[in-house]
């Protein structure tokens, strides 16, 4: 069986900073709910289907979530974590209660989304506010990262590679001191308290920086390439998407069946790659007519991208024949296997039909 792991998103429920920045009680769903359509035929706003609109600060939520993955075929949820320097994090209950608890008795990773948090909206200076700032303070700093996360390295249901935990890291080169202190102070540590070490897998968009995230000392690299079809145009076609976005304030817009197209590369049958599948893709409940979308994401084309992508992973070993699905629960891009009011389980279906019929 293909090891499907999907990323999830831990913004569902209220925080103090968000409060602060958007408003009191704002999670996602906020955004969400909200949506508006920006023309004819557009899908939205998208509205969740059996889990509603739910909180994940409830365990029977999340257990409700990883029973429904597991049903499908998916191996484990790839939960994104933030850690900004200085001990700082955010949206970590969810995840530190999944820990704590040791329910949902369902296989996890993390995901570390190393990148600064800012506005989507520009201001009338064409800039855009800078809500929290991704900071890498040094060794002790990551010492601390380690040990802080150290409950969830030691927990059975910690995902592995080749006998090392899985762990994901967002910008695998922004700044030389995750690569050249990070990696090599983790492996240590993992080593001192009884652990196989670590599996490190940096973010090669579109496939771009491959050979610069192995050179780094990454073990493989996830190629998201869900926009590929955006970079697939003539110059004259992208010119035009841009005047649409930023001069008529419309969203760029793509046929998902032509867009699957383009989400596969060649190099997905690599030992050291890992492809990314995309149900679905609409960012305009966040940025409006600046956001990107995809049309008619029809679970039928979802199926046709799943089952290349396990063509191309099939021939490899097993503990490498991973497939990132972008993702579990990123409604506020348009972007997730759980059900919604058009399409119920569609997107799951999809994802079990492919898999059976290569078996």
């Amino acid at each position: 069986m293909t090891r499907f792991i999907a990323f999830y998103l831990p913004q569902f429920h209220p925080t103090p900073e968000n409060d602060e920045w958007w408003g009191k009680g704002f999670t996602e769903w906020t955004n969400v709910a909200r949506a508006e359509k920006l023309f004819r035929g557009h899908y939205q706003p998208k509205i969740p289907g059996e889990l509603g609109f739910y909180d994940l600060r409830m365990p029977e939520v999340r257990k409700a979530q990883a029973d429904l993955a597991r049903e499908y075929g998916i191996e484990g949820f790839c939960y994104w974590h933030y850690w900004f320097g200085n001990g700082k994090r955010l949206l970590q209950r969810p995840f530190d209660e999944v820990v704590a608890s040791g329910e949902p008795d369902f296989p996890f990773c993390l995901a570390w989304a190393n990148h600064s948090w800012a506005k989507k909206q520009f201001d009338k200076n064409g800039t855009q506010q800078l809500l929290m700032q991704q900071t890498y303070p040094g060794e002790e700093d990551f010492r601390l990262h380690f040990q802080t996360m150290l409950p969830a390295f030691k927990d059975h249901r910690y995902i592995k590679v080749d006998g090392k935990l899985l762990f994901v890291i967002y910008n695998p080169l922004d700044d030389e001191s995750i690569y050249k202190v990070m990696l090599p102070l983790w492996q240590k540590l993992a080593k001192e308290n009884g652990l196989e070490g670590f599996y490190f897998v940096g973010k090669s968009d579109k496939g771009r920086l491959y050979k610069e995230i192995i050179e780094a000392g990454y073990d493989a690299v996830y190629n998201d390439s869900l926009h590929n079809i955006h970079h697939k145009q003539t110059l004259l076609k992208k010119i035009w998407l841009e005047f649409v976005t930023r001069i008529l304030r419309r969203p760029m817009v793509f046929q998902y069946k032509d867009a699957i197209k383009y989400m596969i590369g060649e190099d997905a049958s690599a030992e050291n790659v890992f492809p990314v599948v995309g149900p679905n893709w609409d960012h305009t409940p966040r940025s409006g007519g600046n956001g990107m979308l995809f049309h008619d994401c029809n679970p039928k084309y979802f199926k046709k991208l799943v089952k290349k992508a396990i063509e191309a992973v099939h021939g490899k070993n097993y503990d490498h024949q991973v497939i990132m699905i972008k993702a579990w629960n990123e409604w506020g891009e348009g972007n997730y296997m759980e059900p919604d009011l058009r399409y119920g389980r569609g997107y799951l279906e999809a994802l079990k039909e492919a898999s059976n019929d290569r078996l």
